[in-house]
């Protein structure tokens, strides 16, 4: 370089270092993306973490437990934005006491298998007693709420009526009501969306501890919700407090990264798992295995006598939204058909926003019927156990006519739509949708 254009190059380069300098000063400085951001012509998205219920209790809202003695309904689910356990985190606490742990379908350590009782006993970690709502007492007694001012629920739910958990939300109200206790919801996401309704609505007739109120099978709804809804709609009236989420709408897909996933129960083991299962659940109440003791459950369904190409065959041809299926052989390590080698197909959800889980298991019943019908059965009962998780007692019947998918549907509309309208009064959450950004 010349010499007399030394000075300059230097001058130069401190200016653009300056410069540089100043704009990575200025893009630190800059707030980080929120949940608010949303891609653009393809661009990918930031999509901040909703901050849940139990954060929200505990860093805003300690005043509905300071001083109290507490009781926690719990189990592996119940942990905060950071992973850490509720229960760690409660007994921690100085502001309030933990006094005792609930225990409900596979037990507050999430150890138990689908359906076995769960023990009374002491929690390993914090030496606290745990009282089981999921064996001879499926709401907490008298004695068990003794010394106890209030209640607090938190734990996550699948959004599919036959699951257990919010029946035992609705026993812990009964109970604190009766006990003249308050009760504490601390809200999660409905991971699968919390959008769209589907299914029949139960019938009062077949209520049982896999379906006690008349709501649908994909209900749309958060464990909040669900809890103000049966807490006024259906007569239970206790002191209820629901901490709600900040940052959650409907339509988000929660745990795009943002959230952690933890199993609910063994047979729960993924966010995919949760999706299908409204629909897929219902081999439950048949002589097909629904995936139990492998590792895909409720994606992975079949019997040992099905012809599983023919079957994707079959299912592929309906075209049913959002899903593909693949044939596929697979041997159960426990449950129906344990250690038999079956055949049958696995779920592919190719559009989540587009896939229908009630309607595909509904179409997954009636291929299985009318390709084998010597061979398919729904289990016995009296009713039978089908009838329970499909809420009404003219599906199955159905299924074995050949009714169409869409006769089949047509039927639940009115049952649906009076649902909708009794939905409406209890969300917390607007939907994305709905929202300008």
């Amino acid at each position: 370089m010349p010499r007399f254009l030394r000075p300059l190059h230097a001058a130069l380069r401190t200016t653009v270092h300056a410069a540089a300098l100043a704009l990575l000063c200025a893009s630190l400085a800059a707030p980080l993306p929120s949940a608010e951001t949303t891609a653009t012509n393809g661009a990918c998205c930031v999509v901040a973490a909703p901050r849940l219920g139990i954060d929200v209790l505990l860093e805003d809202r300690l005043d509905l437990l300071r001083g109290k003695r507490v009781g926690l309904v719990t189990n592996a689910t119940g942990v905060d934005g950071e992973l850490r356990s509720s229960v760690d985190r409660f007994a921690a606490q100085r502001a309030f006491e933990l006094v005792a742990l609930f225990g409900p379908e596979h037990g507050v350590r999430g150890d138990v298998q689908a359906g076995d009782k769960v023990a009374s006993t002491r929690d390993a970690v914090t030496g606290l007693p745990v009282h089981s709502l999921y064996g001879e007492h499926r709401e907490p007694t008298a004695g068990m709420l003794a010394g106890i001012d209030v209640l607090v629920f938190d734990m996550q739910d699948v959004g599919t009526r036959f699951y257990t958990y919010p029946y035992t939300l609705a026993g812990v109200m009964r109970a604190a009501k009766r006990a003249g206790i308050p009760v504490v919801v601390t809200d999660r996401p409905d991971p699968i969306g919390g959008v769209l309704v589907e299914g029949p609505v139960l019938e009062p007739a077949l209520a049982s501890f896999v379906g006690m109120f008349p709501i649908p099978l994909r209900h749309g709804m958060t464990l909040g919700e669900l809890a103000m809804l049966f807490n006024s709609e259906f007569g239970i009236g206790a002191d209820l407090h629901v901490v709600t989420m900040q940052g959650w709408r409907r339509g988000d897909e929660p745990l795009r990264g943002t959230l952690p996933w933890v199993p609910p129960s063994p047979n729960m083991p993924t966010p995919d798992t949760a999706l299908v299962y409204p629909g897929t659940g219902l081999l439950e109440g048949t002589n097909v295995s629904e995936g139990r003791g492998t590792t895909r459950p409720f994606e992975t369904l079949g019997a040992p006598w099905v012809d599983a190409p023919a079957l994707a065959e079959r299912l592929n041809a309906m075209q049913l939204p959002g899903v593909r299926f693949r044939p596929t052989w697979f041997t159960p390590t426990f449950s129906k058909h344990a250690g038999a080698a079956c055949a049958g197909v696995q779920l592919h959800v190719t559009d989540r926003a587009a896939f229908r889980p009630v309607r595909t298991g509904i179409a997954v019943l009636k291929a299985l019927h009318d390709q084998h019908p010597k061979d398919f059965a729904f289990l016995p009962g009296d009713p039978p156990f089908f009838d329970r998780l499909a809420g009404v007692p003219w599906l199955r019947g159905a299924i074995l006519r050949g009714d169409s998918i869409e006769a089949i549907e047509a039927r639940w509309q009115p049952g649906l739509a009076a649902f909708q309208a009794v939905r409406q009064r209890h969300l917390l959450y607007e939907a994305r949708s709905a929202r300008v950004d």
